[in-house]
């Protein structure tokens, strides 16, 4: 039985200096005020080129990334790998908006799949579609009633190259990949992309994956006709489960647009339908393959019983748990040392550009209840643990 109390397993990778700096970012970012505040603060520092990237990369770059360059995660993906959790390599600048920015995101997602060939201790790639494509292009295909410009069309053909040329070099690597969901009016573009590489990729085994962010109401009922779908037309569904990143912005903008929300009316339905989703997945997991990425302690459970309850070998490959750098050791660590499949999303990028990725962490860790409450735990039993074995 997997225990997520034994602190030991979750921070043997850590010294004490390292526990003690991990503790006091979690003090600050349980701050909402100081979230709030650097939010605010942060773009303006930049633009005013202010020095703050230093205290940045010492403090919250340092916990949730593992460098600005590939070569810069090295040491952390040898850290994972020697304690039995795997890399997935997340190049997460964001905010390009021309063809030349694009194909630099293309081109380095691929190097990560490159990278990643071979290599056990990288599991999966990742990537955002709005990394390599226009938000607004993929807002107005967003609603397949809406006719694209001759040079819109040219724009999507461009996108789709891009698209295709990193599927195929993940097939060629067998190296599956993460297509990561997005906010709720630009995600059935990304959905129908992922489905057209899914039926060309997915044939024989799962190479592409699509990410349902179950705290939409509707993504269960998706679930459900994707896999029809998929039985239909002959491919394997690869299928990332998370809860989501996204819900105060979903939220603002159904009120100032005046639509129905997409959001589950509460955290208990939004909870139901994830377990819901492990569920079915596993019962069909001869047209699955699943990364359960979450840091709910009651799913990474759940999963680890329907895997017994099914005769799945845990380490059969269809079946992957995952979180976040940073967080959630106690879950991550503990499910390596029974035996598990876990990798980690390592976020990469020059300071300046992950820092939209860096704030959004920091919000999730004011805003989803109980999360720097746990982590604080966490690391002030370990400490009180080898302070008592000195």
């Amino acid at each position: 039985m997997i225990s997520f109390e034994n602190t030991e397993i979750a921070f043997a990778y850590k010294s004490d200096k390292d526990l003690k700096r991990a503790y006091r970012l979690f003090q600050l970012v349980g701050l909402p005020w100081l979230v709030s505040f650097g939010k605010k603060f942060t773009p303006l520092a930049f633009r005013l080129r202010l020095p703050i990237k230093g205290l940045i990369k010492a403090t919250i770059f340092r916990q949730f990334c593992g460098g600005e360059s590939i070569e810069d995660c090295n040491e952390t993906i040898a850290t994972l790998v020697k304690h039995g959790v795997g890399t997935i390599l997340d190049y997460s600048v964001e905010g390009k908006t021309e063809d030349e920015g694009f194909e630099e995101t293309c081109n380095e997602i691929i190097a990560t799949i490159n990278k990643s060939a071979n290599d056990s201790a990288i599991p999966f790639a990742v990537f955002k579609v709005t990394g390599i494509a226009r938000f607004g292009l993929l807002e107005k295909m967003n609603d397949t009633e809406n006719l694209l410009t001759e040079k819109e069309r040219r724009e999507y053909q461009l996108l789709f190259q891009r698209l295709d040329k990193i599927c195929l070099s993940a097939y060629n690597a067998k190296t599956p990949v993460f297509i990561d969901a997005e906010e709720s009016w630009i995600q059935n573009s990304i959905d129908r992309l992922a489905i057209a590489m899914m039926q060309k990729y997915n044939k024989e085994e799962v190479v592409v994956f699509n990410t349902l962010q179950m705290y939409r109401h509707d993504r269960l009922e998706y679930l459900y006709v994707l896999h029809k779908k998929s039985q239909q037309t002959g491919f394997k569904v690869g299928v990332k489960l998370v809860r989501g990143a996204y819900m105060e912005k979903e939220r603002e903008r159904a009120l100032k647009n005046n639509y129905s929300s997409p959001i589950q009316p509460d955290k208990r339905s939004c909870d139901l339908d994830f377990n819901k989703a492990l569920n079915y997945i596993i019962e069909n997991i001869a047209d699955f393959a699943l990364c359960n990425g979450t840091h709910n302690e009651e799913s990474s459970l759940l999963l680890t019983k329907l895997i017994a309850k099914h005769g799945i070998n845990p380490k059969d490959k269809r079946v992957y748990f995952a979180q976040l750098l940073g967080m959630s050791d106690h879950i991550s660590f503990n499910l390596a040392a029974g035996g598990y499949n876990v990798a980690k999303y390592v976020p990469y990028g020059p300071v300046k550009e992950v820092m939209p990725y860096l704030l959004r962490r920091a919000d999730e860790n004011t805003s989803v209840a109980g999360q720097t409450g746990r982590e604080l735990s966490l690391l002030r039993k370990e400490y009180s643990r080898r302070k008592k074995n000195k």
